[in-house]
């Protein structure tokens, strides 16, 4: 454990103790937003990123230290673990490497050395491969182990057996291993080619005949040419100059002026040729795919995180459209909280004279309930919606925008149990249309409701270990849902299941409950619940909050244990609780400071880290930290893409952050493509600059209609 915690130490970059204390609080079940929120004082304000690195690493660590254990135990029951191989077998870090010390101890399926060993050509291997200078020549050792008996007919059977046995000892030496491992890291080369002779136009084309160094070959790279691989479009191999390798092999085995010296180089080769490269390419190819992966989830999860905390559109009555052809267009108007008020279908696609029939429809549904926004889902026949839609706000005379939406899942949570429970009157499209609206009102509570890797922000996700992914991207959802803090009295269980400490039961239980006895008037009262005992209260109490209780304390994101400390704190700064209701505490960050928060911390009895927390959350009680983002971008006109010309200055919302740019949605039906050359500066990736939701300035380079393609720039015309 000792090792692991300074193995971690050194990784992370941060004290051993802070790293023990965290490896403590998972151990003891507390939840990563509780331990990055309230045990800053243990682990130096670390934030959640560092802290679910560590979790993952700490979990990799032990498995290692367990396969470890396994492999050393395996090798003691054969009665063969030295001390010097124990102590390489500790000192191994990684996997492979300890994977690689087990290999000559493995159970092997028959092998053509395993032959050669059960008509006893062992001795003569072993003769040969020692290469001792009184060794006699090859030929003259082997004609005293010809034994018709055994299938040893001839002195080149007997060479073939001892051949073999001598290749299978080389791809078993981890030494070697290890030097070829990293020369194929250093020199390999991914080579990709079409696998017809006359391949079609597809979308693999740029891989017809590509290659590249292992050591530069970008993840998306990695996870098309598998894609294209899989659906056998192309023929994918990793390759190192033979040449190279086998004079790392034989560098390695030959003693020079040998009799068997010659045998031995030939032996050499073939284990190379016939046993480590196939075996090291599959390894080679693994460990790509699972770098792309890694690369590829953590670009997924860096995309949704801003997409959830997206700045919600609050209590404004909002018309969701999902738009259709065939079905028509699905209507939903809800009001500030996210309650249904009213539904409808219309039919704009369908002629003129339809058209105009849907904007009297939706006219007189907009004048009723008051609606000052509309949500507009970017699927199937969403331009044809949106073009009705500024025709309804001209002829309305304006006081109306609208939005575009991404509806990425909304037909998923529509056809979902959780939406039949939602709304068991309403059809499926309804239930889509009711999901736009609300996803503009409050894109993370809606979008909680669905699986995270339908929202659409990432690349290869079904490509992707789907453990893994959903690991990391729930670990997102949970992040940004106790971030922003969740109303227990309004809260879905959707919602509620993702705050720290909460179960898929106890978000039920919670709803329940409230629904039983009325609405939470204290953060007490949780622990009233069934199932939720003092530990998950523990966990989850800072997250939530209570509105109509009568402690404004109930309302921020202090935690219960906290309370004295903040009680504390306000007296020793001359204010009271009643002060921090009315909005009357404008100056207590700098009463505090004056005061000197190391002599407050001793007062008050709470760590610096989260007397500064308490301060930050009695200054804003029920603030919503995504308030201090920019707004979305609302519309009231609408462009085409044959609107664009080269050179145009836009303004638009990043969609989408990529391995060779970002995609941004520009007020046209297809998003803009910035090539990571074309960003403002040169970086390694795009996210380095941007992320999703940023609100950014463009300018079009080219647009491809036919190929619904748009080309777009941050670098301003004339400025490079």
């Amino acid at each position: 454990m000792d090792q692991i915690i300074e193995t971690l130490s050194a990784e992370l970059g941060r004290p051993a103790q802070q790293v023990e204390n965290v490896v403590t609080l998972i151990d003891e079940g507390a939840t990563i937003p509780f331990i990055a929120r309230y045990r800053k004082e243990l682990h130096g304000s670390m934030d959640d990123q560092l802290l679910r690195q560590l979790a993952e690493r700490l979990q990799y660590l032990r498995n290692l230290e367990q396969r470890k254990g396994e492999i050393k135990t395996s090798i003691e029951n054969q009665g063969k673990l030295t001390d010097e191989l124990s102590a390489a077998i500790d000192a191994a870090k990684t996997l492979a490497e300890a994977e690689d010390l087990y290999r000559p101890y493995k159970q092997k399926r028959r092998t053509r050395a395993t032959i050669a060993r059960e008509k006893g050509l062992a001795p003569l291997a072993q003769l040969l491969f020692a290469q001792g200078r009184d060794c006699p020549v090859p030929e003259e050792a082997a004609a005293g182990f010809i034994d018709p008996e055994k299938g040893v007919d001839s002195i080149e059977a007997s060479l073939q057996g001892a051949s073999d046995i001598i290749a299978e000892e080389i791809s078993d030496d981890a030494a070697i291993r290890k030097e070829l491992r990293s020369l194929f890291l250093r020199r390999g080369v991914v080579v990709s080619k079409a696998a017809d002779k006359e391949p079609e136009d597809t979308v693999y084309r740029l891989y017809y005949d590509f290659k590249c160094p292992v050591s530069r070959i970008q993840g998306y790279q990695v996870l098309a040419i598998n894609r294209g691989e899989r659906e056998d479009v192309l023929k994918v191999s990793v390759e190192l100059d033979a040449e190279t390798a086998h004079v790392a092999v034989r560098r390695a085995v030959l003693v020079p002026g040998a009799p068997s010296m010659a045998f031995v180089r030939d032996a050499a080769d073939d284990a190379y040729d016939r046993l480590i490269e196939p075996s090291l390419e599959r390894e080679i190819r693994s460990c790509l795919t699972d770098q792309a992966n890694e690369g590829a989830i953590h670009m997924f999860a860096l995309n949704l995180k801003p997409l959830l905390m997206q700045p919600p559109v609050k209590g404004k009555v909002t018309m969701g459209l999902d738009p259709g052809y065939r079905m028509g267009c699905k209507v939903a108007v809800v009001d500030g909280t996210g309650k249904v008020l009213d539904t409808a279908v219309v039919y704009p696609t369908y002629g003129e004279r339809q058209k105009q029939e849907a904007i009297q429809k939706l006219s007189v549904l907009v004048k009723k309930h008051h609606v000052e926004h509309i949500a507009i889902g970017n699927g199937t026949a969403s331009r044809e919606t949106e073009k009705m839609t500024v025709e309804l706000i001209q002829k309305l005379g304006g006081g109306v925008s609208y939005m575009i939406v991404s509806e990425a899942g909304a037909s998923v949570y529509s056809a979902s149990k959780l939406a039949a429970e939602e709304f068991p009157q309403f059809d499926v499209n309804l239930r889509s249309a009711v999901s736009i609206a609300r996803r503009l009102q409050d894109p993370l509570a809606e979008l909680v409701k669905i699986d995270p890797k339908a929202i659409g922000v990432g690349q290869y996700q079904h490509d992707m270990p789907q453990a893994r992914l959903d690991e990391t991207l729930s670990g997102v959802v949970e992040d940004c849902v106790n971030a922003v803090g969740v109303d227990a009295n309004t809260a879905s269980p959707s919602l509620l299941q993702r705050v720290s400490g909460l179960t898929a039961t106890t978000a039920k239980n919670v709803v329940k409950y409230r629904e039983e006895n009325g609405a939470f008037t204290t953060r007490k009262q949780l622990l009233k619940v069934p199932k939720l005992g003092p530990k998950a209260f523990e966990q989850c109490a800072g997250f939530l909050r209570v509105p109509e209780s009568k402690s404004v304390l109930d309302h921020t994101g202090v935690h219960p244990e906290s309370y004295a400390a903040a009680e504390n704190l306000l007296t020793a700064c001359g204010y009271t609780l009643e002060d921090v209701s009315k909005g009357q505490i404008g100056e207590l960050k700098q009463r505090a400071e004056q005061k000197g928060l190391e002599n407050l911390s001793e007062i008050c009895g709470a760590g610096v880290p989260t007397l500064a927390d308490i301060i930050k959350e009695l200054m804003k009680p029920g603030r919503d930290p995504r308030d201090e983002l920019p707004p979305p971008i609302l519309r009231t006109d609408v462009m085409e893409a044959k609107d664009l010309k080269p050179g145009m200055e836009l303004q638009g919302t990043v969609r989408n952050v990529i391995d060779f740019g970002v995609f941004v949605d520009i007020g046209v039906h297809q998003d803009g493509l910035v090539h990571i050359s074309k960003l403002p500066r040169r970086v390694k990736h795009p996210s380095e600059l941007l992320s999703v939701g940023d609100v950014v300035t463009v300018w079009v380079i080219d647009v491809d209609e036919k190929k619904k393609r748009i080309s777009l720039t941050m670098k301003k015309p004339g400025e490079g």
